[in-house]
């Protein structure tokens, strides 16, 4: 190999994962890969997701987030009902207690829902998006647009945002 190359692709290397890197911090609350799937032309919600860990002694709580990119977002969760129907309501908040972690994910879980869209969300986009935590404050994070990875996730996307 041309050693004159390693520090080319040192550097390539160090930069991709600077670009790829999107985590965020408010006090003792770490934020790590927001993101949305991309959705359907003229689909009017969506959804994004993003990992919160509490690496603090005090609890704390997620008690809103916004973005210019939809009227609206408010915070929701998904589960399974006894009888085998998904339902997903609105909370209030989501309760971060010392060293705990949540990962949201789709279908499972706590998402925020992008209510009023004013673009259809593309692959590669990004959006800004404010979290605020009661004692942790606002933090300014970018939420990233990723590809749909399956035709099912289309179909249950839309089933999904049919809210």
């Amino acid at each position: 190999m041309n050693l004159r190359v390693i520090p080319f692709i040192s550097v390539s290397l160090l930069m991709c994962g600077l670009a790829l890197a999107h985590d965020y911090r408010a006090g003792d609350i770490h934020i790590d890969h927001p993101y949305a799937r991309a959705s359907m032309p003229g689909q009017t919600s969506g959804s994004a997701y993003l990992t919160l860990e509490n690496k603090g002694k005090q609890g704390d709580e997620l008690i809103s987030a916004r973005s210019p990119a939809a009227q609206s977002v408010e915070i929701h969760t998904m589960s399974m009902t006894a009888d085998h129907v998904m339902r997903m309501r609105e909370v209030s908040g989501i309760e971060l207690k010392p060293q705990e972690k949540i990962v949201m994910q789709p279908g499972d879980g706590y998402h925020l829902m992008l209510l009023g869209l004013k673009a259809s969300l593309k692959a590669g986009d990004q959006l800004p998006l404010t979290l605020t935590f009661k004692k942790a404050g606002k933090v300014e994070t970018s939420i990233y647009v990723e590809e749909n990875k399956t035709k099912n996730a289309d179909a249950k996307q839309e089933e999904h945002h049919h809210h």
